[in-house]
């Protein structure tokens, strides 16, 4: 069965509910499962280790969950417009997978939240599409036919699918965002089951 691997960094628990979103989405599609990991934090100094599985949520992703999965879909909190340095720091490893072309021909999408709704949402997505392209990633966003796009008074564009949390991190996501993070998945394992025929 091809698994959709969704790989995201969470800080405050607005990416997280969005990939849980997304993963709904992946499931949607017949005979397509969601492989749900996270990655871990990074600081500029390290004294220990992290470990190997988190204290709760997703497990960390390891390159071999990116060799095995039939598309990738990414999230990760905005950093001045750009993902967060524990996804970048995922990505940055993966230079093995990437001359061996393991995402070659594979679908691939993101998706952020932000504090604000200016606050480098569509930036942000691009940012991680960078590494998605440079890889051979076939980049998958969201059309203008889906309604929760051209309704949408919160996150969401088509580059991806996005929440804005506000400054305290205390907003729900909205329908149109939970619309939008599924639809997004289940576009990705939609082309994913498409190409695996």
């Amino acid at each position: 069965m091809p698994e959709i691997l969704i790989v995201y960094y969470s800080r405050n628990g607005s990416v997280a509910q969005l990939a849980r979103h997304v993963a709904r989405g992946v499931e949607e599609v017949a005979n397509v499962q969601a492989r749900l990991r996270s990655v871990p934090p990074v600081a500029p100094a390290t004294t220990v280790a992290q470990s190997p599985v988190p204290d709760a949520g997703a497990p960390y992703a390891t390159l071999q969950d990116l060799r095995d999965c039939a598309g990738l879909i990414l999230g990760s909190p905005t950093r001045f417009g750009n993902m967060a340095a524990p996804l970048k720091h995922y990505l940055d490893s993966t230079g093995a997978e990437w001359a061996s072309g393991a995402l070659v021909g594979k679908p691939a999408a993101a998706f952020t939240a932000t504090s604000t709704m200016h606050g480098g949402q569509e930036t942000t997505l691009l940012s991680m599409m960078l590494p998605l392209l440079h890889h051979g990633a076939l980049i998958v966003g969201i059309p203008y036919t889906e309604p929760a796009l051209n309704a949408t008074t919160t996150g969401g564009s088509p580059y991806g699918a996005s929440h804005v949390s506000g400054t305290d991190h205390d907003r729900t996501l909205s329908d149109d965002e939970r619309t939008l993070a599924r639809r997004l998945g289940r576009r990705v394992a939609e082309i994913a089951a498409k190409l695996a025929q």
